[in-house]
């Protein structure tokens, strides 16, 4: 049955949709308002053009901006490969003309949709991977927030008062709650030991006198007062509160995400392998859909993991391998975090860790190495819904 495609490329305002015969002969090409009624009738007039033929669609984007396409488009059967915007840029280069137009963009994917048997399927996915999706993805904004506010209070207080600041652990919470009390050196020796200790345990601080005494000690360590002492010392403080409130969020973000990861089916299986625990397993049921029904084998798993090395080889080369330039960047954290925890906790894990240094290779490559066997084994778990049973390595035979 003959068969036409489907071109989106994707705005914030508007979409440009974009049909294609079997030829390449264009059949349709406008704009469409981000708002269901114009979606609709973008869609069904490309359904009518269709005229019984089967349809496939094409977008460059898999969230956010289409979100309300997607949905209109699974809602109606529909079929949807997605092409990142990096292929879409490349293909380009390979099209006449030197312009680019949302409607250029939107043929570059519809051809390339129509030539291509490489593009991955959009599912749905069940409404806990969405979830945990969501969330996963909040929590990882959070995160990269209270990167930046520790490393601006580290560069805030380092220009007031070097001795403090390598004294302390901003990311810890006792000394947080410190500088949202003292944070100039005078102020400290003021203060002295014994009250500072007295201040600190009345926030229910851990191990209150030693951070007094530390903080204390680079007190006695700097006499000088920076010109704008005053000033800094009240960003110092804010920005204590800031790293302190973010720190309160992620906590808030992590009990959702443990609660809504713990009702999911496969919970108990992701959370039996070494090395992963709520957080982490959520980031992989929110990469892989909720399931493994869209990889055939371990091995494209693997793949779009981005810990199977991919061969780069020319001429006489052979044997030549590189990391993957296309793969998803999560669940590829996923696999090589829980790897690197599962060396210090599983025998069966540090036994093949070791194993691959002592043939040479380096601590990175060996954790990958790691990463990509615990690929197999989590397939293997999931497809048998069965969990992981941590068993003694065998010994090596002298």
């Amino acid at each position: 049955m003959s068969r036409i495609w489907a071109g989106i490329d994707v705005g914030k305002g508007h979409h440009h949709g974009l049909a294609l015969d079997a030829d390449g002969k264009t059949l349709l090409s406008r704009r469409a308002a981000n708002d269901e009624p114009e979606l609709l009738k973008l869609v069904g007039d490309v359904l009518d053009l269709a005229d019984g033929r089967e349809v496939t669609w094409a977008i460059d984007m898999t969230g956010g901006e289409p979100a309300l396409l997607l949905a209109l488009l699974v809602s109606h059967g529909q079929e949807v490969l997605y092409m990142p915007g990096r292929l879409v840029n490349r293909a380009s280069d390979g099209y006449r003309g030197e312009g680019k137009t949302d409607a250029r963009d939107a043929y570059v994917i519809a051809d390339q949709a129509r030539m291509r048997r490489d593009l991955r399927p959009i599912r749905p996915g069940d409404e806990a991977a969405i979830e945990l999706k969501l969330l996963t993805g909040r929590r990882s904004d959070l995160v990269e927030d209270r990167t930046r506010a520790v490393n601006r209070l580290r560069g805030t207080l380092l220009s007031m008062f070097p001795a403090l600041e390598r004294a302390l652990d901003v990311t810890n919470t006792g000394p947080l709650k410190l500088l949202t009390g003292y944070q100039t050196p005078a102020a400290i020796r003021r203060a002295g030991v014994a009250r500072l200790t007295k201040w600190l345990a009345n926030r229910k601080v851990r191990s209150a006198r030693d951070l007094a005494e530390a903080a204390v000690e680079a007190a006695a360590r700097q006499h000088t007062a920076v010109p704008g002492e005053k000033t800094i010392a009240k960003l110092v403080h804010t920005l204590a509160e800031e790293v302190m409130a973010l720190n309160a969020h992620i906590s808030e973000m992590d009990k959702l995400i443990e609660g809504r990861f713990r009702k999911h089916e496969l919970a108990d299986i992701v959370l039996s392998v070494p090395g992963i625990g709520a957080t982490l397993g959520a980031e992989f049921l929110a990469a892989v859909g909720g399931d493994l029904d869209e990889f055939d084998s371990p091995d494209a798993l693997a793949a779009f993991a981005g810990v199977a090395p991919a061969p780069r080889d020319s001429g006489k080369v052979s044997g030549n391998l590189h990391r993957p330039a296309t793969y998803h960047r999560r669940l590829q954290r996923v696999f090589y975090t829980s790897a690197l925890v599962s060396v210090r906790y599983d025998p069966n894990s540090r036994q093949f860790y070791d194993r691959k240094r002592a043939e040479g290779k380096r601590h990175v490559q060996a954790v990958l190495a790691l990463a990509r066997r615990r690929v197999n084994v989590i397939w293997a778990l999931i497809r048998d819904r069965r969990c992981y049973e941590v068993t003694p390595p065998m010994a090596t035979a002298a």
